[in-house]
């Protein structure tokens, strides 16, 4: 198949800043080696596909390069025996879409460690709609369940609650019986977030406190945050006795200014959520979790449908913070 040609979004590299992309042909002799040839059949639009088209070092370092770090599909060859063609698989994380070149081509080829089986009663689709934000979202809500924080403790707040990973937690936590507040700074995504469960819909000025107090009044029995900076620093401050933060992103800031207090006097804990590289156990089985008793009902109402040659102006509206839910890319 080294011949086979196919379409791809590659971004190019022109000068020093700027960086320019198209959909155009590809070949599989130019992937990179790896044990699974993967056919996608759609991918997903994340932030982090956003910062390597646009040359974030911290993401990709060469160009021409191909994003998407999300791909689910079939095997269309493997030279390992977990996988055999037509197997219907799973790549998230990893350096899928970063350095390795990605789901926004519809072929992929990776090693075998970076794939899992699509788990049953799941589809190739629906596994593109959870993507890598879904993914951290479920592994946020287990965090906190793992960590003790239940329904009957309280209001559980979710930061950035219009983006991927916020608005599926949003929708996953009311599912399974928790009080949601969304946080968020788009008064007119009022109506969506209330569509996904949110009890209530807060500003994002409320969970942001500038007042330098090492303590606020106990609210949150936890939190999925999306935000970083001095709203993570908040969130702490204002979480009940024995609550837990589960931390995935950093939209406002990397920095963290806070005090020991949260953690000592009120036995707080911060979560930290690594979704790129979890270990292959507990992949599966939160994989295993969404396909089955953790499937909530509002799951197609966060898609907006999208083909590659589409894909250009909703990459522009994420890197302005203007996405909503989940972009899916069909590349079939």
């Amino acid at each position: 198949m080294s011949d086979t040609v196919f379409r791809a979004l590659v971004v190019s590299k022109t000068d020093e800043k700027t960086y320019t992309r198209e959909v155009t042909e590809r070949k599989i002799s130019d992937l990179p080696e790896g044990e699974v040839l993967v056919r996608v059949r759609y991918s997903s639009l994340n932030y982090k596909d956003g910062l390597s088209c646009i040359g974030n070092p911290g993401v990709t370092r060469n160009y021409p390069h191909t994003p998407g770090i999300d791909a689910s599909g079939e095997v269309a060859e493997s030279s390992d025996s977990r996988f055999k063609e037509g197997d219907s698989v799973i790549v998230t994380g990893y350096d899928l879409g970063m350095n390795t070149s990605g789901g926004f081509g519809q072929y992929i080829r990776v090693p075998a460690d970076w794939v899992i089986p699509l788990p049953e009663g799941m589809t190739v689709k629906e596994a593109a709609i959870y993507g890598v934000a879904g993914f951290t979202a479920a592994l946020s809500v287990d965090a906190l369940q793992k960590h003790g924080v239940n329904p009957e403790d309280g209001e559980i707040v979710v930061t950035g609650s219009t983006g991927g990973v916020g608005s599926v937690s949003v929708a996953l936590l009311s599912h399974l019986g928790y009080n949601v507040v969304a946080s968020t700074g788009k008064k007119e995504e009022i109506e969506f977030l209330s569509g996904l469960g949110a009890s209530e819909i807060i500003s994002r000025e409320e969970v942001n406190d500038e007042s330098k107090k090492p303590l606020l009044r106990e609210r949150w029995a936890g939190a999925v945050d999306t935000v970083g900076g001095t709203t993570l620093a908040s969130l702490l401050k204002a979480a009940k006795r024995g609550g837990a933060v589960a931390a995935t992103g950093l939209v406002a800031s990397s920095e963290l200014s806070t005090t020991v207090f949260p953690f000592i006097l009120r036995g707080v804990s911060l979560l930290g959520i690594d979704s790129g590289f979890t270990p292959t156990k507990l992949r599966r089985e939160i994989w295993g979790k969404l396909a089955g008793f953790w499937e909530f009902p509002q799951l197609h109402k966060l898609t907006i449908d999208c083909t590659l040659e589409g894909l250009d102006p909703e990459i522009d509206k994420i890197l302005a913070g203007g996405q909503r839910g989940r972009v899916v890319v069909d590349l079939q």
